[in-house]
This record gives C-alpha cells, sequence and structure tokens, in this order.
C-alpha cells in the first residue's frame, strides 16, 4: 500500500477521474435516455445498476481494448448497433406495452444501457489505461469513482428530459453522431478515413441525421396509428 503515498498515484487519480468527467456525458445521455420511460423508483434501479455494471464492465474492457480495436469490422459492428440503439431510444422501442411489464422495462433498460456503453467505451478506455500506466488499483479505484458522476448527470437528464423534451431528440442525435464517428473509427477504414479527414464528420452527421429521421417518422407513424383507433 506504499503506492498511497506517492504523488504520481494521487495525480494519476485526479487524471483519471477528470477525463472520466469528460467522457461521461454521452454515457449519461444514454442511461437518461434508456431510463426515462421507467416509473421514478426503477428510473433510480435502473440508473443505479446500469452504471455500476457499465463501469465493471469498463475495467474488465480495458484489458483487451487496445487488441480488440485492432480486428476489423468490430467497430463498424457497434456502430451499427449505437444507431439501431438510438433508433430504439427514440422511438420507443424499448418501451414494454401496458404497466404490467415494468420489470421487463427495467430490464431492458439495462441492457441498452450495457450494450450503448460497451461500443462507446472501446476508445474511451485507452485514454483511461494510459493514464493508470498499468496500475490496476489506480485503474479500478478511478473509475468505480465515476459511477456517482455518472449516476447524477442520468439523473439530472432524466429532469432536463421531462422539462425540455428537445432534449430527447438532441440525446439520439447524440448517439448516432457516435455511432457514425465509431463506423469510419474501424480499423478497416483507418487509412482511407485518414487520407478523408471530412469522412469523419460527414459519417458522424449522417448517424445523427439517420437515427433522428427514422426516429421521427417512427413516432409519426405511431401517433397516425393512435389516431385512427
Amino acid at each position: 500500500m506504499e503506492f498511497l503515498s506517492t504523488t504520481d498515484f494521487w495525480i494519476g487519480l485526479v487524471k483519471i477521474i477528470w477525463i472520466n468527467i469528460i467522457l461521461s456525458g454521452d454515457n449519461a445521455v444514454v442511461i437518461a435516455l434508456a431510463a426515462r420511460s421507467l416509473p421514478p423508483e426503477q428510473q433510480k434501479k435502473a440508473i443505479m445498476f446500469g452504471s455500476g455494471a457499465a463501469v465493471v464492465l469498463r475495467i474488465a474492457l480495458t484489458v483487451v481494448a487496445a487488441k480488440l480495436l485492432e480486428l476489423s469490422f468490430l467497430q463498424v459492428i457497434g456502430g451499427v448497433l449505437l444507431l439501431w440503439i438510438g433508433y430504439q431510444l427514440l422511438s420507443g422501442g424499448d418501451e414494454e406495452e401496458g404497466h404490467g411489464k415494468g420489470n421487463g422495462s427495467m430490464m431492458a433498460a439495462i441492457r441498452t444501457i450495457l450494450i450503448a456503453d460497451l461500443v462507446m467505451s472501446l476508445d474511451n478506455v485507452i485514454a483511461v489505461a494510459a493514464t493508470a500506466q498499468g496500475n490496476m488499483v489506480l485503474l479500478i479505484l478511478g473509475l468505480a469513482i465515476s459511477i456517482p458522476l455518472v449516476i447524477f448527470g442520468s439523473t439530472l437528464m432524466i429532469k432536463l428530459m421531462e422539462r425540455f423534451p428537445v432534449i430527447i431528440t438532441l440525446g439520439a442525435a447524440l448517439i448516432g453522431w457516435v455511432g457514425g464517428e465509431t463506423v469510419v473509427n474501424d480499423n478497416l477504414l483507418h487509412g482511407y478515413t485518414m487520407a478523408h479527414p471530412w469522412l469523419h464528420y460527414a459519417a458522424a452527421a449522417a448517424g445523427a441525421i439517420l437515427v433522428v429521421g427514422l426516429g421521427k417518422f417512427s413516432q409519426a407513424r405511431a401517433a397516425g396509428k393512435q389516431a385512427r383507433i
């Protein structure tokens, strides 16, 4: 435990916490979108379980993240998965019919949180791992401290979404943006993307537009069906 008394340990811990504060914004949006339709009590459970499990998953992912990013098509698959999640969250695809399926909805929210965090964390964990410099205690402690940060951010986002519904659309657009970025960051496309830097932003914007466009179309179609009933 001598490392606890070293300056390098505490500086590294502060760096990791700061990195997590910066990188947790999009994760908080995903969690808030996934949990917003649940009853208040289930919202708290989904946020706590989803955030905690996501951080544990991120710690495990850190060990193999660098190798995973070398695999072709992995980020293409992950990016497409994020686009689908963004569409589902905006169109209400995660909401179960009826109030009797509340537990199923909570499990669906936690599942969505875990899948989205897994995909969105591939790049993020490399920055955290580099800061930890092989110190697993520093890595685990820093990420564990980030749990309350994500929980607070998610809770705040849910309250803002209730007051300003436009944030739901912006949140889905953010997920689409990250999804588009993830696709073109794939190792298979790395050389082409480096030669054409504009492609990074074009793909991100296309992802955001695709998610919002399909999500709004789905909402309008559902509203039309309701009107005819």
